[in-house]
């Protein structure tokens, strides 16, 4: 019988142990965050930022041109919009800060873009009549931006342009000319990679 015993009481000294050592390696809960420093040696790669929900910012991606290239910029904005607003925002060009780095738009000028809307999923965009000979070459450059800018959605599937209601064929960037819908693989040879 004493070997019964001496092997509960083994057992129960050893279960005690275990716990104890168990309790000692978690994590202790603390009211509020802190800042954990790396250890000697090594490099932290630099926090990664996302939309805070408190300002409502979110990041919403449009391509300029610079160079005769198709350029991705990523603007911060209080909400995204529909795409109308989207194309609005593509519309009204360069910032001081992106005019300074080199980037502008071909639109101006180039097409006359008068608004958009999402038709089962694509951006049907409205282009008015073109104004007399403007002499402008880069007119691939000015759809390529609105397609880019617009195919960046994720509730958009593809871009196709209409003038008075019926379909408009421009020019993809192969310089053939499609009634779409047109998505930004249609202008990749232009975009200069990320």
């Amino acid at each position: 019988m004493t070997g019964g015993r001496n092997v509960t009481a083994r057992l129960s000294a050893l279960l005690a142990v275990l716990a104890l050592v168990l309790a000692g390696c978690g994590v202790s809960a603390e009211d509020r965050p802190r800042g954990v420093r790396p250890p000697p040696g090594v490099v932290m790669p630099p926090p990664v930022t996302a939309a805070s929900p408190a300002t409502g910012r979110v990041a919403q991606p449009i391509w300029l041109v610079r160079d005769d290239r198709l350029v991705r910029v990523v603007r911060q904005v209080d909400v995204a919009g529909d795409v109308d607003l989207h194309l609005r925002r593509l519309l009204a060009g360069a910032s001081s800060v992106e005019r300074e780095a080199g980037l502008g738009s071909a639109l101006p000028g180039a097409v006359g873009v008068t608004g958009a809307r999402l038709v089962d999923g694509r951006a049907e965009v409205s282009v008015a009549p073109p104004p007399e000979e403007s002499g402008r070459t880069d007119e691939v450059l000015a759809y390529g931006q609105v397609v880019c800018t617009l195919d960046a959605r994720d509730d958009v599937s593809g871009v196709s342009f209409v003038r008075d209601g019926r379909p408009l064929g421009v020019p993809r960037a192969d310089g053939s000319l499609s009634p779409g819908p047109l998505t930004a693989a249609d202008y990749a040879a232009l975009t200069v990679p990320r």
